[in-house]
């Protein structure tokens, strides 16, 4: 499903992959993330146009709204940390994380490596813009991805790695786009043609993927979620 960089900063994504993600869930805006307009058109050929300024032609319209800043804390949100510092935690989920990574064919390890980054293994955690639950989802994208209680382990666990698909099929399997589209939102991915220039998403790509790649040769989950 190839995703192609052209010019003015859109992406092409051929109609059947645009299919393939919203086949599971109409696309989700991540937490935390205040997207730039995205405008989008589809050609004779059946390939989907993005781009983050409308063509003076009339072809696009708009498809995300946003003003491209990255919000604080929300009015009306107490944030919780995450305080459970059981070994316990670490393996706890096992059984959910496997099936989610199996129905969803997402690498169990960066099922593993987002929970890592988002909550630490804690349930309850909760962050200053909303998001909740093990793999921190906003309330509007757990209601995308049909989770009723964000703070139900299993259901958190089903979203959170549903959303990962969204996002994989979208981004033809990029795995740095995918992760960055899970921080900043696909919007943001999209304006900016890759990793959006936020400090804190390409902090968030590089730690992703370093819990990644010690899930992959750590077989012991507790030791590779040890902080190094």
């Amino acid at each position: 499903m190839p995703v192609q960089s052209t010019s003015g900063s859109s992406v092409r994504v051929p109609l059947r992959a645009l299919v393939a993600a919203l086949g599971l869930a109409a696309l989700a805006l991540h937490p935390g993330s205040a997207l730039a307009d995205i405008f989008t058109y589809t050609d004779a050929d059946g390939t989907v146009h993005f781009s983050n300024r409308a063509a003076g032609d009339g072809r696009f319209k708009l498809y995300i709204k946003g003003d491209g800043r990255r919000p604080g804390a929300r009015a009306g949100v107490a944030p919780v940390a995450p305080s459970d510092k059981s070994l316990e935690r670490f393996s706890r989920y096992d059984t959910w994380i496997r099936q989610a990574a199996t129905l969803y064919q997402i690498p169990e390890e960066l099922v593993r490596a987002v929970i890592k980054c988002e909550s630490d293994y804690d349930p309850r955690a909760v962050s200053p813009v909303g998001a909740q639950g093990l793999m921190q989802l906003m309330p509007e994208t757990a209601l995308r991805m049909q989770v009723r209680d964000p703070f139900d382990a299993r259901e958190n666990i089903f979203g959170g790695t549903r959303y990962l698909r969204i996002l994989a099929n979208l981004f033809n399997g990029d795995l740095d786009l995918t992760i960055a589209g899970y921080n900043a939102g696909e919007g943001a991915v999209m304006r900016y043609g890759g990793i959006p220039p936020y400090e804190e998403t390409q902090a968030y790509v590089t730690r992703v993927r370093t819990y990644y790649a010690r899930y992959r040769t750590t077989r012991d989950t507790t030791v590779a979620s040890i902080e190094p």
